[in-house]
Order: structure tokens, then C-alpha cells, then sequence
């Protein structure tokens, strides 16, 4: 079974610009990524989507492989990440390269564990899902939801639930934004399909990074991260 990673790093990051290569740790948070890809020994290949020389540059000091530039129509603010890994499978196959299964492992991810990366892959092949990626739990029960009008009156959501016992609320999950686990025979319009699975991650593994505010607490739970596995 070939296995595929791929990395999507384009270089036109808005909220915290190059944020893709901004220094984590004494190096670029992309590094983090394709290093815990490379130690995992689960891949045939790492390669990194990019439409940015500085970005490639430093992909392949770091041992990802560029060998496709990303277009630009993929590289704008509307491109989706399926585009992207369409785009990748399908410049593969253009040189007679062909993978069962690819890993999207995001740039910006460097909370990422190799353990969780193998779980993943082995909850997708034992369940036979088209996809598998991290969740955590919302941190506040979303059944006790409010909305708010512009006179600032607030209302729930869902009022029935206003006398239940937050222990009572079925736990929900979100999308952890790290890495997804796919068959690439499966996968058609979208990487969460009706036949997917996950893997729970806890709230200190698990950071998305789109503010200052958000990677100061990304560098905490690194640090923490780092404390409590030693």
C-alpha cells in the first residue's frame, strides 16, 4: 500500500501573514509537520503543495519533497483544501505515480504526535473508512447555545434544554484541523464523508492557530506538551 503525505502550505496567509514559516521553536512551524511525517516512517512519500519559492525552499531543507508547484487558481483565498489534494493526486498520476492512501497534514499543526498519526491510519484501514481525522469536545456544552440581537437581547438556541444539567448534554465533537487520513479511491467532494471515522484528542493537543493570541497559546501547549512526555 503506497501512502502519500501532503502538506499544503501556500504563502499567502492573511490573519498572521507567512504564517506558515514563521519561527515556532527555532524553526519554521512547516518544519514540525514534515518532521513528525518523515519520523513516523508511515509514508513513501512527503511532499509539500506550494505556489511560494521561499516556502519550497525550506520544505526541502527540511527533507519534503516540491516536485509540482501549486497553480494559481489553487493558490487564492477561494481554493479549498480538496482542491488542492486533487490537484496533488492528479500531477502524481501524470508521472505514472499512483498512492492508496494520503495523509493531509497541515502546515500550521505542531501539536501533531506521531502515535496519533498511526492511529489514524490504523482506524481507517481495520474500519475500512474513505477518511479518519482528530476531534476534541466543545468545551462549553453547544445546547446551552445563545444568540444575540444588535439591541444586545439574548435568547438560547435551544430552549428546551434551559433546566437540564450541563452532565446530562450529550458531548459533541469538532474537527481538530490537524491532519486527515483519506483513501484516495474514496474521496470524492469532501475529506468528511458518511463513512468516516475519528480519533479523540484532549484540548492541550490540539491548537488552531489563526491570531496572535492563538499561537502564544499553541507555544504554551507545546511547552506543556513537551514537560509531560519527558
Amino acid at each position: 500500500m503506497k501512502k502519500l503525505a501532503i502538506i499544503p502550505a501556500r504563502g499567502g496567509s492573511k490573519r498572521i501573514p507567512r504564517k506558515n514559516i514563521k519561527s515556532f521553536f527555532g524553526k519554521p512551524i512547516i518544519a514540525h509537520s514534515i518532521e513528525i511525517a518523515l519520523s513516523s516512517e508511515l509514508f513513501d512519500e512527503v511532499m509539500v503543495s506550494t505556489e511560494d519559492d521561499e516556502i519550497a525552499e525550506i520544505a526541502i531543507k527540511y527533507g519534503a519533497k516540491v516536485p509540482f508547484r501549486r497553480s494559481g487558481k489553487n493558490a487564492n483565498d477561494y481554493a479549498t483544501t480538496i482542491d488542492v489534494i486533487f490537484e496533488v493526486l492528479h500531477s502524481y498520476r501524470t508521472i505514472n505515480r499512483d498512492f492508496d492512501y494520503a495523509c493531509c497534514i497541515y502546515p500550521a499543526a505542531p501539536l501533531i504526535k506521531q502515535k496519533h498519526l498511526k492511529e489514524g491510519l490504523d482506524i481507517l484501514i481495520s474500519n475500512d473508512f474513505d477518511s479518519t481525522f482528530p476531534a476534541i469536545a466543545f468545551g462549553y456544552p453547544i445546547w446551552r447555545g445563545l444568540t444575540i440581537d444588535d439591541n444586545h437581547k439574548v435568547k438560547m438556541v435551544w430552549p428546551n434544554y434551559l433546566n437540564t444539567r450541563s452532565q446530562d448534554l450529550e458531548t459533541v465533537y469538532h474537527d481538530a484541523g490537524q491532519w486527515y487520513w483519506f483513501n484516495t479511491k474514496m474521496i470524492t467532494d469532501s475529506l468528511f464523508t458518511s463513512n468516516s471515522g475519528t480519533l479523540v484528542l484532549s484540548e492541550n493537543e490540539v491548537q488552531d492557530i489563526d491570531t496572535l493570541s492563538d499561537w502564544n497559546l499553541t507555544e504554551l501547549k507545546y511547552k506543556l506538551n513537551k514537560y509531560t512526555n519527558e
